[in-house]
């Protein structure tokens, strides 16, 4: 069993700069005197869908805004297609940077009409123009019907359309969408990602998406961002991100896990409360170096017939499965995951054994 430590994975300097519609350079704002963002680089290429995700207050909202052009760099710079659009002494009207936003409540106009509402974001385009691009996006969310109702008159995920294709209708060089499913049930805000990738990318628009919740980003995103207390910790692919936690706070934020201790042992082998796992360690560690090893919830495998025994403590049913928090002698806490035909109770002790594809290792 082959496992390494993970890399950190930033923006792809190799990546021309003609494929880069956005590049941000060591961004860092400040609201009030007080540091908000810190020393963020990223790169979206043409096409591209990206995701900030974070907890609350962490500045994924206002590097959002900053891009768009309602805050300014207090250091670094953004470009578009190569061209500097802002940095500490130098911003370009939000008007001017050809970017579509669409924000938490939405904001259609409740008096005009659902196609009154998409030709409003094309400005002084020409009638016909409007009227072309209004029936296109349209068709495009299969809403052609719709197009004389009045915003009370749709459902929430008829108007979280509108208002996208809305944003749409200039063909903006960026989207940027903030929070756009908060108001909606946690079932619904994924149907609504899935679609809203499908429609981005069939429009050939490059956006990026600002959300708390990973489900949602895993639904929509190409390359998500963690960040935390204003910086970026790690830009990456939803599977990388899961897999290869560049820092503590990605592997604690991304899926369900827990960090169990281990000590290294000689031949590649790290000692555990689950057992000894063997592995080709990519990063010389003495015997008796202290870890914390990261354990998902399908690390860990219902086995009656294993010795290891771990505690029930917790179950939360999920339909096909049970997710069970298990203590085990050694007061080590663990996550497994097991069929729900398995009905543990409370206080039962049962097998489990570890099996690790992708191991995710840091030093104590």
């Amino acid at each position: 069993m082959k496992f390494s430590l993970p890399e950190i994975h930033g923006a792809d300097d190799s990546t021309t700069q003609q494929d880069t519609l956005l590049a941000l350079d060591r961004v860092c704002v400040t609201l009030d005197q007080t540091p908000v963002v810190e020393q963020v680089s990223l790169q979206i290429e043409q096409g591209e869908i990206g995701c900030l995700v974070g907890p609350s207050g962490c500045g994924k909202t206002t590097l959002l805004r900053t891009i768009a052009g309602f805050e300014q760099p207090a250091a670094g710079s953004i470009a578009v297609r190569g061209q500097e659009i802002a940095c500490s002494h130098f911003s370009e009207s939000p008007e001017s940077r050809r970017i579509g936003m669409v924000f938490q409540d939405l904001a259609l106009f409740p008096h005009l009409t659902v196609a009154q509402n998409i030709a409003f974001g094309m400005g002084k385009a020409p009638s016909k123009e409007k009227s072309q691009r209004v029936e296109e996006l349209l068709d495009l969310v299969g809403m052609q019907d719709y197009a004389k109702s009045y915003p009370h008159q749709l459902s929430g995920g008829q108007q979280q359309r509108v208002a996208l294709i809305r944003a749409m209708a200039p063909r903006p060089n960026l989207l940027l969408l903030d929070e756009p499913f908060s108001s909606q049930d946690t079932e619904l805000r994924v149907k609504l990602a899935h679609e809203v990738r499908d429609l981005l990318k069939r429009d050939g628009i490059t956006a990026i998406l600002v959300t708390h919740d990973q489900h949602e980003a895993f639904a929509i995103a190409d390359r998500i961002g963690v960040m935390s207390d204003g910086r970026l910790l790690q830009w990456d692919s939803a599977w990388d991100l899961y897999h290869r936690p560049a820092e503590r706070f990605v592997a604690n934020f991304i899926g369900e896990g827990v960090f169990i201790c281990g000590n290294t042992m000689h031949e590649n082998q790290i000692q555990t409360e689950l057992g000894i796992i063997s592995g080709e360690l990519s990063r010389h560690y003495k015997a008796g170096t202290q870890i914390d090893l990261l354990v998902r919830p399908d690390d860990i495998v219902h086995d009656e017939n294993s010795p290891n025994k771990g505690t029930v403590i917790a179950k939360d049913f999920r339909g096909a499965d049970h997710l069970y928090t298990l203590r085990m002698p050694g007061s080590t806490r663990v996550l497994c995951l097991v069929p729900s035909h398995f009905n543990h109770e409370v206080g039962e002790n049962i097998g489990v054994k570890l099996r690790l594809d992708h191991m995710v290792i840091f030093e104590r």
